[in-house]
């Protein structure tokens, strides 16, 4: 006889441990077979991000006195932000935005709070279809937040909803940060390494989880390979479309040696921001946490830079109501400071490289090589010396943003990746 149990923990990890003693001493061989199926979590207290009314007026008034008349013409976007556009959007802002339409997309997932390390996390949790799916941490970078996610989210845990395989489903897990969004502030600024500690304590000792699955872009593309370098026994597998990750002895091959000097060159461009993010970000944010506008431009142009647009269109990719959303989980969170603590953090760390000793990741790692890439990838051979590549796909079109510029397509690879590797790693 055959007992096949589907469990859902209330108590923490500990609870199913001392259940599965308890039950194993009273087995008899007649029933001893017992098959354990769908260990889930204890999930944290629920959580409800609903901004009072008078804050979002707030935000409404102070995009409207802004002082238009004290910026000359900027002649596009060469010297940033382009002042024209920039006017059409707090235009919108003003008259048309919405906030409301926003909220629901956030509704639909359930959200919750757990302490890691005394810092309140936040995360959404979305139970996977199937009897049998993989635990999927997907973390976030900057200037994004969790919400770039939604969209992807219920067709990574549902993928029979999408003409998919049940067996393809994700348990996803999709935090904030800490020091963004909805989760607390740290108390000083942490790197990509500590929050990679962070998170696994979350899957491990706070949801239970013995191995899971993880997948990022920008700062969560750093954090995946954390995880994977500091965290093996649980983080199992990751995905990446983003390397951001230095291998110490540096490029070795005439290709990748011209990849550096091009990469370099192109970066001098981008410099500006992460510069002052990594060494004086407090001096910045005052004067950000005073101007919602302030704020757009900081971000929007980020948004059309690293982005895969058509004739210099931001709008070919994003709308401005799709922009403000994102403009606006930072100014109602008030979190456009220690958002941008992470780049101080990361420097305190040591920066890019991942092993002083030329270690790589050895877990089963996916690479997803998005063509418009503000972090353009190197040769496979120098990356094939920083992770143990099990998939490599150079995708037709998409930038930075990969979750919400090309969603089929990022959901699909990691499907993909999934199938290749699940009966091994999972």
């Amino acid at each position: 006889m055959q007992v096949v149990m589907e469990l859902v923990l209330d108590q923490g990890p500990d609870s199913f441990c001392n259940f599965m003693e308890s039950l194993m001493s009273i087995a008899t061989p007649k029933h001893a077979n017992i098959e354990v199926r769908n260990f889930y979590p204890a999930l944290g207290q629920p959580f409800e991000f609903r901004p009072l009314e008078q804050d979002l007026q707030e935000v409404i008034d102070r995009v409207s006195r802004y002082p238009w008349h004290e910026m000359p013409d900027d002649g596009g976007w060469d010297y940033g932000t382009n002042l024209h556009f920039l006017k059409d959007l707090c235009s919108h802002w003003v008259n048309k935005f919405n906030w409301w339409d926003h909220q629901k997309k956030i509704d639909r997932f359930s959200h919750y709070t757990t302490p890691v390390d005394g810092i309140e996390t936040h995360y959404i949790f979305e139970r996977g279809s199937g009897p049998n799916p993989t635990p999927l941490l997907i973390s976030h970078g900057w200037p994004g937040s969790v919400c770039e996610f939604l969209h992807i989210i219920e067709r990574l845990a549902h993928p029979e909803r999408f003409g998919g395989s049940v067996e393809d489903a994700f348990d996803v897990i999709a935090p904030s940060l800490p020091g963004f969004g909805f989760s607390a502030r740290p108390s000083r600024p942490m790197g990509p390494r500590r929050m990679a500690a962070h998170l696994n304590k979350l899957m491990t000792e706070q949801l239970g989880y013995k191995a899971y699955m993880a997948q990022g872009g920008d700062w969560g593309g750093a954090i995946c390979s954390w995880l994977g370098f500091d965290h093996p026994k649980h983080c199992q597998a990751i995905h990446i479309n983003i390397l951001t990750m230095r291998h110490g002895k540096g490029p070795q091959t005439p290709d990748e040696l011209a990849w550096e000097q091009k990469f370099e060159r192109d970066q001098l461009v981008e410099d500006g921001y992460r510069t002052i993010q990594s060494t004086r970000p407090q001096t910045l944010s005052y004067a950000m946490n005073d101007s919602p506008v302030g704020i757009a431009a900081w971000l929007v142009e980020k948004f059309r830079s690293w982005s895969d647009i058509s004739n210099e269109d931001i709008e070919s990719v994003y709308s401005k109501d799709e922009l403000l959303f994102h403009v606006m989980i930072y100014v109602l969170t008030r979190t456009f400071n220690t958002a941008s603590w992470i780049y101080y953090g990361r420097r305190e760390e040591g920066g890019r490289i991942l092993s002083s000793d030329n270690r790589r990741v050895e877990i089963p790692t996916a690479c997803a090589i998005f063509p418009a890439e503000m972090l353009a990838w190197p040769p496979r051979t120098y990356v094939d010396r920083l992770y143990n590549v099990a998939q490599w796909t150079e995708m037709p079109r998409g930038g930075h943003f990969a979750a919400l510029e090309q969603p089929d397509l990022l959901v699909d690879d990691i499907q993909r990746f999934i199938s290749k590797i699940k009966s091994s790693a999972f």
